[in-house]
């Protein structure tokens, strides 16, 4: 008798065998070039009940480009595993063909000349299409947003994130998780929430004080849809206050909760939920590791770590949805739910090329309604740039090269710091950098460019901090984003190693000297978590920086040596 695992793993099998999960045909359709909304959208209507999955959007409301990481490195049980395969061995895993609209979509290889092939992705208005096209297939399906969604632009920050709220309002989503929002300041998420026509879900945020659950989200909802009883199970990002501004929301406390999220799955299965779902913002790691750990979630939708997988990953008789950011995807998962089990399911990660799918007329309005009053400020050029723009990989990206630039001119400083957070369009060779792409890329409410001394044994420290972040082999001490980007400054760093031992050779660039553990340095950076920090925002730093510079050309960064991966 084959187990409930097998059957899910046949599921995921057969679903790319008949093209319902990943991509089908697409690579027969990228050899004339043609690609219409109609191929898009196709998908073979299965079971009963249908989920629709968004996340990370970073109030990205109009199309972009958006280059997926070079380098995303797996540590320990997950080398060489999904998320962590890249490039030639993506394309190679998933049998997708070079050149076309999938290796576009979902590689770094050859973006450049296949984005002007393709053009961008993403847009609001074109994801509610593809919202809308869903429901008039399956009217009641579910849909459900992974967060980082009222964070990232430069009408976000101006409005305080209500364009995004509006927005997102339009595409009536059921339910939303949270990350980035929080750092609005936790007056201004009370604000929002007390309007906000969806549910707001998170059985991980407690109150920091008396360490209950907090009373202002609920750890679940339940949905009648298909004729099953669904329970979606919010689980917020768990490490706010170490990766963001504590004193931002000094109410709240977070952390996994696996055992709190164990009873909540208990709870709602005792109270006759046939389908569990958990909406995620732990990332896909700690999603991989706490699917081992809980039993009984059918489906978790994973975000924060802007993963886009073509097909489910299973874990156990759980099913791990993926579903990229920037707006780039919609996943759509359909299931058969049969006395209490989800039996099997078929699943599509759809990519939003804006250039195919036709933008819903009212939401496009709607955007450019909440855009209207900065128009002028959004389309100033600032720059321009000879080189590709990106920032997405565990260790550099040409953005952070261009701002870690700017703060050793524009602060004079020895050495820069720029944070690994992901979010952040790309800009394409010879193209103008408007003051909306540069806050693309660095709109944030604690934007400081601080410039203080630090000595060589403390600068090692914060960088061997970072790195046990992202390389430590346990997925739930992984609390950060990638690592630090570094301007003037290079290092080797084994990934196999444990903290206070990955970061050695390092050295100051502009002399080509070892770091002196007891000598001093001045550094410039941004986006530190401490409260007061002081300096000008580093919008204004780059944009001086910029101004003055000329077309921007950036050399390839070797200035960190990997080994261990």
């Amino acid at each position: 008798m084959i187990s409930r695992r097998d059957f899910l793993q046949a599921s995921v099998a057969a679903s790319a065998i008949y093209g319902v999960s990943g991509y089908g045909n697409w690579s027969k359709l990228a050899a004339q070039q043609v690609l219409t909304q109609d191929d898009l959208l196709q998908f073979d209507t299965f079971g009963n009940v249908t989920l629709m999955h968004i996340t990370d959007i970073h109030a990205q409301l109009k199309p972009i480009w958006f280059r997926e990481p070079e380098i995303n490195l797996g540590i320990g049980a997950v080398n060489g595993l999904p998320p962590h395969v890249t490039g030639q061995d993506f394309l190679d895993l998933y049998k997708i063909q070079p050149g076309s609209p999938e290796a576009y979509a979902l590689t770094y290889t050859d973006f450049t000349s296949l984005a002007k092939t393709y053009g961008k992705m993403g847009g609001m208005d074109r994801v509610a299409t593809v919202i809308n096209a869903i429901r008039a297939d399956r009217p009641d399906a579910l849909l459900l947003d992974g967060g980082d969604t009222w964070h990232g632009s430069y009408t976000c920050y101006q409005t305080q994130g209500q364009d995004v709220v509006n927005v997102m309002n339009a595409l009536k989503p059921d339910a939303m998780t949270f990350h980035w929002e929080f750092t609005l300041g936790s007056d201004r998420v009370h604000e929002i929430l007390a309007g906000l026509p969806f549910d707001a879900l998170a059985q991980n945020i407690f109150d920091a004080e008396w360490d209950e659950p907090s009373e202002n989200f609920k750890p679940y909802e339940f949905y009648e849809r298909g004729g099953t009883k669904i329970a979606v199970i919010g689980q917020a990002f768990p490490y706010m206050p170490i990766a963001n501004p504590g004193w931002m929301f000094p109410e709240y406390s977070f952390g996994i909760r696996d055992q709190r999220m164990q009873e909540m799955v208990d709870e709602v299965r005792g109270m006759g939920a046939e389908l569990v779902v958990c909406l995620s913002h732990n990332g896909f790691d700690v999603d991989r590791a706490m699917a081992s750990k809980v039993s009984g979630i059918d489906v978790i939708l994973t975000g924060h770590t802007h993963d886009a997988i073509p097909e489910p990953l299973v874990v156990g008789d759980t099913i791990l949805i993926a579903s990229g950011s920037n707006g780039k995807f919609v996943s759509r998962v359909d299931l058969d739910v049969r006395d209490g089990k989800m039996m099997g399911f078929r699943h599509k990660l759809i990519p939003i090329f804006s250039d195919v799918i036709t933008p819903d007329a009212e939401v496009s309005a709607l955007i450019d309604e909440q855009r209207a009053p900065f128009k002028d400020q959004l389309e100033e050029v600032i720059g321009q740039t000879d080189s590709l723009l990106y920032r997405r990989g565990n260790f550099n990206g040409t953005w952070d090269d261009l701002i870690c630039d700017a703060l050793l001119e524009e602060r004079e400083a020895d050495i820069a710091m720029s944070p690994g957070v992901r979010w952040g369009p790309s800009i394409l060779p010879g193209e103008d950098i408007t003051r909306e792409d540069l806050w693309n890329v660095t709109s944030m409410t604690y934007p400081n460019a601080y410039r203080s001394e630090m000595t060589g044994e403390f600068i090692h420290t914060i960088v061997e901090d970072v790195a046990d972040n992202l390389f430590n082999p346990d997925p739930y001490y992984q609390q950060g984003g990638d690592m630090v980007r570094l301007g003037g400054m290079g290092y080797k760093i084994d990934v196999s190693k444990p903290i206070g031992e990955r970061i050695t050779d390092m050295v100051l660039l502009k002399t080509g000297e070892s770091i002196d553990p007891a000598k001093t340095y001045v550094v410039a950076g941004w986006a530190s978590v401490n409260e007061g920090t002081e300096g000008p925002p580093i919008w204004d730093v780059v944009e001086s920086y910029l101004k003055r510079k000329g077309p921007i050309q950036l050399e390839p960064n070797t200035s960190v040596k990997v080994t261990g991966a």
